[in-house]
């Protein structure tokens, strides 16, 4: 494969052993090159909201998901700490072209901004 995306997953993971177990089937299965897409709640920026859902199990902020990609062999490619709002409970209307502007717009993400977004790259050879 020469790209997995992986979104609001890893706080769902009963432990830090499934975390490295499925970065390692990740990294299995991409091709040199190949690149891991992580969105994913910043437990920084959604301290919150990030436990009123009972499956949530695992916090990560960003340094600590950078932490685990790079022991797993990723290379960091690209770190947003902050990109989306936490939109699962959020009031904030999502018609497309209100996510559009605040796509355009990357103060928007200083301000709402509650997932990181992360690019991780399986090393070549």
């Amino acid at each position: 494969m020469h790209v997995v995306f992986a979104s609001n997953v890893f706080e769902h993971l009963a432990d830090k052993d499934e975390v490295v177990a499925v970065l390692a089937e990740v990294r299995r299965v991409l091709v040199p090159g190949g690149r891991l897409l992580v969105l994913q709640p910043n437990i920084r920026f959604a301290y919150r909201e990030y436990w009123d859902f009972f499956d949530h199990h695992l916090p990560f902020s960003h340094l600590s998901m950078i932490e685990a990609l790079e022991g797993a062999g990723f290379r960091m490619v690209e770190v947003r700490p902050r990109f989306l709002p936490y939109t699962t409970k959020s009031r904030l209307p999502a018609w497309p072209i209100l996510v559009k502007l605040y796509l355009r717009v990357p103060l928007a993400h200083m301000v709402l901004g509650k997932q990181m977004f992360l690019v991780a790259e399986k090393p070549r050879p």
